[in-house]
């Protein structure tokens, strides 16, 4: 199984149109496969967003603030920005809705809660989050160099770690990472970026769920309870929780037309050979 699976990975990654990648999969939460170079630092563009909303999660459980604490001026909360409830625009510039009426997909929710961050624990916010997250895991070639929505850069290695941790959680209450693969106002409508307006489109914690959305960057086998997110580098990552089985992608060409049917092959392809 493991020495297909390899096969039939590297067999996608090696004709993609990308000057790098490299990948692994997982089933039970352990690594049964890997193609490309596992210790290659590639940007995580979006990606960013799973290992900032964990170490947010982290900044929760320690009583830095809580899910509830009030974030804008508009009364948008931890829980409304980790989910993209926050009404705010990718951008600072962007243009706002009502708090609680639109997933509107943000990074600058996700650099209001760093900026809250820094200022409640007078640490960088590249410190706490190799303090609270990459260190403990052995991240070693992790960085977050930049904003917390899009601006890290890590290993396929690193992120195995990651995935581990997520599957089995040490560092979080597995209830914690439960509520994290949780719709979060389930009803809101909104805009997967270079996929479409989906209604609704659910989302937890930094996580995306996958939910009936199509066409979806996760293909069209994986269940409806996947979770994870991509990045605009061409990366992505995705764990079916209740199989603990999972994927991570990584390139260095940025996501456009080429993707879509890349990745569609093969998270199919992948999930067929993992159920069977």
């Amino acid at each position: 199984m493991t020495n297909a699976l390899s096969s039939l990975l590297d067999h996608h990654l090696s004709a993609w149109p990308v000057p790098n990648a490299a990948g692994a999969v997982f089933t039970n939460g352990t690594t049964v496969a890997t193609a490309g170079d596992q210790n290659r630092i590639f940007e995580l563009a979006s990606v960013t967003k799973l290992l900032s909303a964990y170490s947010f999660m982290v900044a929760v459980e320690e009583g830095v603030f809580d899910l509830d604490t009030v974030i804008t001026k508009q009364g948008a909360t931890v829980r409304h920005l980790l989910s993209h409830a926050g009404g705010v625009g990718f951008r600072e510039e962007d243009s706002r809705k009502p708090v609680g009426t639109r997933r509107i997909y943000s990074s600058y929710g996700f650099e209001l809660l760093g900026d809250r961050l820094v200022s409640e624990t007078q640490m960088g916010l590249g410190e706490y989050f190799t303090a609270a997250v990459f260190e403990p895991l052995g991240m070693v070639n992790t960085t977050l160099w930049g904003s917390p929505g899009h601006e890290a850069r890590s290993t396929v290695a690193d992120l195995r770690r990651f995935v581990a941790e997520i599957m089995a959680p040490t560092l979080l209450d597995p209830a914690t990472v439960a509520e994290m693969w949780t719709p979060q106002y389930p009803e809101l409508n909104g805009i997967v970026p270079g996929y479409g307006m989906f209604k609704p489109c659910p989302w937890g914690l930094g996580f995306e769920i996958k939910g009936a959305k199509t066409p979806h960057w996760t293909g069209t086998q994986l269940p409806s309870d996947t979770v994870g997110h991509f990045g605009q580098s061409g990366t992505f990552v995705w764990v079916h929780p209740p199989t603990r089985r999972g994927a991570i992608v990584l390139t260095d060409r940025a996501f456009g037309e080429w993707a879509k049917p890349a990745w569609t092959r093969l998270n199919d392809e992948l999930w067929q050979a993992l159920a069977t």
